[in-house]
């Protein structure tokens, strides 16, 4: 069976429990509070063929570039999100992505999948599995070449 192409580009409509998240990965309080008012567009390219992908986090604040072949070990630069990097491996489960990132910081990671025209991200870190469900920002960005302006203005209202 082969796998979903993830390419789009997906915004962030709704997030839930970034600031639990971001205090666990010891993100400081004001930089929490920014953070918590971005909504991020993702940009992804993804080559079912190959397994390489490109994932683009864009803000008015800052950008974050995640580039990997699915299934091969790589060095992240977590750099700009809290400055640490760590050894990454994204990999198929299903049609989800699951991503584990061995560092400093224990049972950190995320899985994307899609659903309909959204792009799921659920984020995990620490123990507790603090896992913030955004329908956005970690949670479901609505593919926008897919979307009309009417279909996107009811889901809002949902």
């Amino acid at each position: 069976m082969s796998k979903p192409n993830y390419s789009g580009t997906y915004h962030m409509v709704e997030q839930d429990n970034m600031d639990s998240y971001l205090a666990a990965l010891d993100i400081n309080f004001a930089l929490r509070k920014i953070v918590c008012l971005l909504k991020p567009t993702k940009e992804i390219t993804h080559d079912p063929a190959t397994g390489a992908m490109k994932i683009r986090t864009l803000t008015t604040f800052k950008n974050f570039n995640m580039d990997f072949t699915i299934g091969k070990e790589f060095t992240e630069d977590l750099g700009p999100v809290d400055g640490r990097s760590c050894q990454t491996t994204v990999s198929w489960e299903g049609d989800k992505l699951v991503c584990v990132q061995r560092g400093e910081k224990e049972g950190r990671g995320w899985t994307h999948w899609l659903e309909g025209d959204k792009l799921h991200l659920v984020r995990m870190e620490g123990k507790e599995e603090d896992m913030f469900y955004y329908e956005g920002f970690a949670g479901a960005f609505l593919k926008e070449k897919k979307m009309t302006p009417q279909r996107r203005a009811n889901t809002k209202d949902s």
